[in-house]
């Protein structure tokens, strides 16, 4: 069976065969390595689309390595996903090495919490170990942690760079001078505008339908407002396309190609445990919620006890990065608890349509083969007219 053909402006500008990009998926819950490693993005680049690394925990080393290994394992295009919120804009003071805020530091309110959630689980409470410990302490001194991964970006001359938080306005001018080709996620038309204005080259529209952050307006509404707001600026579309059907509809209202997330999570190559795999792989429609509980932002997540009782406690979550601290010993205690269902498992709405677990390629063919018939045949078969 001959490959089916489905082009946009994107694949020219960016080489690929097909429009639909990998999202950058990032850390599983308690470790730092990312969901989208390597093997899970060389294999979507090698089947026509476009892996993208979830490169935000990374150090500059381990980055390195990372680009490395998916060249080693491909010689299509690729990209590495960073996160520009202001945490990970800050520059290294003078003689100061970034470290854990001491528990003290967080609301006491919030930590008390904390034991009456894991009271209520019948979790036995534990600290985490290394309380103090130097966190990013690669960053040299004047050099932010988004600076620092941005250099081996520009080092290893990357071809695509993807801003999952924040505008990529401080690093357009080096990164466009590279050569590499920007696009940022957003989740509202104010966002676009500004990511526009920052240099972005394709702006990602992602609808409160995907897993992981996420904002409150819906795919279908959010696109066509994102693409009035920043033309004759590409858009593609976030949130909800985990299926051909989703690809064709989201192309046919004028998106340049896709960002999947939530379709590819549940592939052979992504750096998942094989539980939260499943977790996705049972959850019906509406078994996701939107919570700040794991990271202070609003993310979508596979429901789950602890989450429910977070959301009962009427807690707001903290800033980005306090947040992680403040759930540091519970997820610990989780951990040690062999609990690991209450722990983060980002996924979006589309959780409900996947059934089985399946290598990239697999998924990716599916996706793209149904659009394309769509687009081709089977459209215009049921459009009676449209005249």
């Amino acid at each position: 069976m001959s490959r089916p053909t489905l082009r946009t402006e994107l694949c020219e500008k960016v080489g690929v065969e097909y429009p639909v990009v990998l999202a950058g998926m990032g850390p599983v819950a308690g470790t730092g390595d990312p969901v989208s490693t390597a093997d899970l993005v060389a294999a979507v680049s090698n089947a026509g689309g476009l892996g993208v690394i979830g490169g935000v925990a990374y150090s500059p080393d381990a980055l390195r390595a990372e680009i490395q290994k998916v060249r080693s394992l491909t010689d299509k295009p690729f990209g590495v996903d960073l996160l520009l919120a202001q945490p990970f804009l800050v520059p290294r003071a003078s003689g100061v090495v970034p470290s854990a805020p001491p528990r003290e530091a967080l609301p006491e309110k919030h930590r008390e919490a904390m034991r009456r959630m894991a009271d209520e689980l019948e979790i036995e409470w534990k600290e985490a170990p290394g309380e103090g410990s130097r966190m990013g302490s690669w960053i040299p001194e004047g050099k932010s942690w988004a600076g620092s991964q941005i250099e081996v970006i520009l080092e290893e001359e990357v071809p695509v760079f993807a801003s999952g938080l924040g505008s990529p306005a401080p690093f357009s001018d080096a990164l466009k001078a590279n050569g590499s080709v920007i696009l940022s996620l957003v989740g509202n038309v104010r966002a676009a505008q500004q990511v526009a204005q920052g240099g972005a080259d394709y702006i990602v529209a992602q609808g409160t339908e995907a897993g992981g952050h996420t904002g409150r307006i819906g795919t279908l509404a959010l696109l066509p407002q994102v693409m009035d707001a920043v033309a004759p600026t590409p858009v593609l579309a976030a949130g909800g396309v985990a299926s051909g059907r989703a690809l064709a509809g989201v192309l046919a209202m004028g998106a340049v190609g896709a960002w999947c997330g939530t379709a590819f999570l549940v592939s052979e190559e992504a750096n998942q445990p094989d539980i939260q795999k499943q977790r996705i792989l049972d959850a019906a429609a509406e078994d996701t919620v939107v919570t700040r509980l794991y990271s202070g932002k609003t993310m979508r997540n596979i429901n789950n006890p602890l989450i429910e009782a977070w959301e009962r406690s009427g807690l707001d979550g903290l800033p980005m990065g306090m947040q992680g601290l403040l759930i540091r010993d519970l997820t610990y205690s989780i951990r040690e608890a062999g609990r690991n269902e209450l722990l983060m498992n980002a996924a979006g709405q589309t959780s409900g349509m996947l059934k089985k677990k399946r290598p990239a390629k697999e998924i990716l063919e599916e996706i793209v083969g149904e659009a394309a018939e769509i687009l081709a045949s089977s459209l215009q078969k049921r459009v009676v007219s449209a005249i």
